[in-house]
């Protein structure tokens, strides 16, 4: 049966609302998140030293963290689901639209936070430069926001695997390739000083995979949820 915009945005929220509360309480994947991002970090400030990186490598490292960040923890709203039994009556009570939109807007929330937490901290261990700083924010929200798109679809489709970490990562780096050599390519020009009309094509292409990723996951979510 169709959804009115309202009743959508309702059901978005109420599920929304419902992974945030569960999350508030325990705290499962928030720790893991950013336990994995910080602890990462340490090693490689500690590996590195006081040897001097460049801005590509630099770039790489960092969305590194963040990557492996995201297949810590971003499948957990989908596997925690299939593992307290509640998919089943989620599947019979809610849009399939609205638990996408809604497991997408809690993923954002987490890996904001984790980059809210973990951009710094970069900054601080590696002393890197970001003269324009933000050109360097807009990369972040846009990668954050690829990032979480693709992998909020593939977290639906292995939360019923049984070697679902594993799984979470193989399947999601073929399709987040493309957009981590996008996201390395202009936080690196960002890292050597350059303006923000030097990423201005990287950013074209940031947002277009995301509106693509975004629009895919939404005409695919159902038949995945419902299988």
């Amino acid at each position: 049966m169709p959804v009115s915009s309202a009743g959508l945005t309702a059901k978005t929220v109420a599920v929304y609302a419902k992974d945030l509360r569960v999350e508030l309480r325990n705290r499962y994947a928030t720790s893991i998140v950013l336990m994995f991002a910080i602890t990462t970090l340490a090693m490689i400030s500690f590996s590195v030293g006081q040897a001097s990186l460049g801005p590509r490598l630099l770039a790489a490292l960092f969305w590194i963290v963040v990557f492996f960040s995201a297949m810590a923890g971003l499948s957990a709203v989908f596997v925690r689901e299939e593992e307290s039994g509640t998919a089943l009556a989620l599947r019979l009570k809610t849009d399939p639209t609205a638990v996408y939109l809604g497991k997408l807007l809690f993923n954002l929330t987490l890996l904001s936070l984790v980059t809210a937490v973990v951009t710094p901290l970069f900054f601080v261990l590696t002393d890197a430069t970001a003269d324009h700083i933000g050109a360097f924010v807009v990369i972040l929200v846009l990668g954050v926001i690829g990032l979480c798109a693709a992998t909020t679809l593939i977290g639906a489709i292995i939360a019923k695997a049984a070697v679902k970490g594993a799984l979470f990562s193989v399947l999601s780096f073929p399709i987040l390739i493309t957009l981590l050599l996008m996201l390395v390519a202009a936080s690196a020009r960002v890292l050597d000083g350059q303006s923000f009309g030097a990423i201005f094509v990287e950013l074209q292409g940031l947002f277009a995979y995301s509106v693509v990723m975004i629009t895919a996951s939404l005409l695919l979510f159902r038949f995945v949820w419902r299988e």
